[in-house]
């Protein structure tokens, strides 16, 4: 993840690092006016599959193409601003449990969004991308733009020829067009049976903008058995998987015992328990290429969660 920073908000970026979990005793780190900071977002949990919440800088190891690097600033997340794009999947095949998706995001936003910290957009996709409400710390606006999100009509599929499901086009333009432009803790949360029909894009295509945008990506599968009858839904789980996994987020499926509104509630517990980590690269920028991250924990039976490569912007 990188980040190009003037000298006097690294000052204060660095001020905010120290209250928020620098580890004791331990030299504050300066940074030049040009310094470029990798910065990677983590979630550790244990043998158990429990969030561990309180681990320290002294307990991780980074490296960059398999090259150790030194850890320069390290936090805990739970406080600090976070950006998040919901997206909705609004094809037909999502008609019959968008009601409930609609009310657990409804609660979820209600007990995540912190007004004039966080800020949250929401998009809906289908044969069409449709952006319900910008960027907002609002959480009634958020609210109304929520009670809109709807599938599509039987005109508007005739008009598409028979509708589709732009999943990869809706996560490349959530990327490029709003989460590029920012900075700090970013999250897509996507709810959708995984089928992309008609993108212009790839499933690689979206997992890149992710990683240039330096932004998670946070799954929930949440499928109707019976919108695709015998032939199933091909490959939703594994597309989802593999967005998720590779930006460095986590997937979720809904069934009949874990429910949405549990699913959130595991997500939103899991943005409450993040690590931030940064460092500085030892290699140059000479060309612009995505580097590969190891993130690891020295504690045995801790398992990292993180994004496995970051773009360097020459």
């Amino acid at each position: 993840m990188r980040a190009h920073f003037t000298r006097r908000e690294i000052l204060q970026g660095a001020a905010t690092l120290c209250g928020a979990g620098v580890a004791r005793g331990q030299e504050q780190p300066r940074f030049s006016a040009e310094v470029k900071v990798v910065s990677v977002l983590a979630t550790v949990r244990n043998k158990a599959g429990s969030l561990a919440g309180n681990l320290g800088q002294d307990d991780f190891s980074l490296a960059e193409d398999g090259r150790p690097q030194t850890i320069r600033y390290f936090a805990r997340e739970a406080d600090l601003p976070l950006t998040l794009g919901l997206m909705v999947d609004t094809s037909g095949s999502q008609r019959r449990v968008l009601d409930a998706e609609r009310g657990a995001s409804m609660r979820f936003l209600d007990r995540v969004v912190r007004e004039n910290q966080d800020q949250v957009f929401i998009m809906q996709f289908d044969s069409t991308l449709n952006m319900r409400q910008a960027l907002t710390s609002s959480v009634a606006k958020l609210e109304d733009a929520l009670a809109y999100v709807d599938t599509e009509t039987k005109r508007q599929i005739q008009t598409q020829n028979g509708g589709g499901t732009l999943l990869y086009d809706a996560v490349v333009m959530a990327c490029d067009e709003v989460m590029r432009k920012l900075g700090g803790r970013k999250a897509l949360i996507v709810l959708s049976d995984g089928v992309d029909h008609g993108s212009d894009g790839t499933v690689k295509d979206a997992v890149e903008a992710a990683e240039r945008a330096d932004t998670l990506i946070y799954s929930i599968l949440y499928s109707d058995s019976g919108a695709y009858g015998i032939l199933g839904d091909g490959d939703g789980k594994r597309v989802l998987e593999r967005m998720s996994n590779e930006s460095g987020g986590s997937f979720f499926e809904v069934s009949k015992t874990h429910t949405v509104d549990r699913m959130f509630d595991v997500l939103q517990e899991e943005l409450r328990t993040q690590y931030s980590l940064g460092y500085v690269s030892d290699k140059p920028v000479t060309i612009s290429e995505f580097r590969s991250i190891q993130l690891t924990a020295r504690q045995k039976g801790l398992a990292v969660q993180a994004r496995h490569r970051y773009w360097a912007q020459r």
